[in-house]
């Protein structure tokens, strides 16, 4: 009997846990696709307007500011690396800082400045429109402007929406007396998403403001 309990035992140690993946995770990155389908759908749009009118893109995109859409960009992408950062600090359960240098800055101070990064780069595609609306380049003004204002302007909607996100989780980590896995998986995710509107917006920038 002591013989067949340990053989019991030591199969048992030894059969490897099964670890089931996060659902939230998962669910996450299969909207995340959905989302890959619906910008793949601007960028047809794109396409097929500049297709029929080359003449009047190569009019249009000579009024872009490509020296500030460049730096709006660069903005953006820092702010990717900023997340990250966060994210670490979730992955090691810390939320907030211990200190005032950055190595020791929690999920809170990394997320706060991602989210200063992402409203001065909305803020910066605010300003843009504002020129391009006063030299003629509106919405309903030819189809370069449609195609335009339709692809970056969904795109600043979900940038926005992750702003909002970022603000979301910090009040959770805020709310909750004990920082656990339920506020690291939000930072987490919340991540996914970024990362995804950073690599869309360098898609799009390539496109409009490069290949123009």
């Amino acid at each position: 009997m002591e013989t067949v309990t340990s053989t019991v035992l030591t199969q048992s140690a030894v059969t490897p846990a099964i670890n089931r993946p996060n659902t939230v995770a998962v669910g996450t990155i299969v909207w995340l696709g959905s989302e890959v389908m619906f910008f793949a759908g601007l960028f047809a749009i794109y396409f097929t307007l500049r297709s029929t009118g080359p003449e009047l893109w190569a009019h249009q995109t000579a009024i872009l500011n490509v020296p500030f859409a460049t730096v709006n960009t660069l903005i953006l992408v820092s702010s990717s690396f900023t997340c990250q950062f966060g994210v670490f600090a979730a992955e090691r359960m810390q939320p907030r800082r211990t200190s005032w240098n950055p190595v020791r800055w929690g999920t809170v101070e990394w997320f706060y400045l991602t989210f200063i990064l992402g409203a001065v780069f909305v803020s910066g595609q605010v300003w843009e429109y504002a020129n391009l609306i006063q030299e003629g380049v509106a919405l309903n003004s030819d189809s370069y402007g449609s195609a335009f204002y339709l692809t970056t302007g969904f795109h600043a909607l979900h940038v926005t929406a992750g702003l909002i996100a970022f603000l979301l989780v910090m009040g959770r980590i805020f709310a909750v007396k004990n920082f656990g896995h339920k506020e690291a998986t939000s930072a987490i995710v919340v991540s996914y998403y970024w990362h995804f509107v950073d690599v869309v917006w360098i898609g799009l920038f390539f496109v409009i403001y490069i290949l123009k």
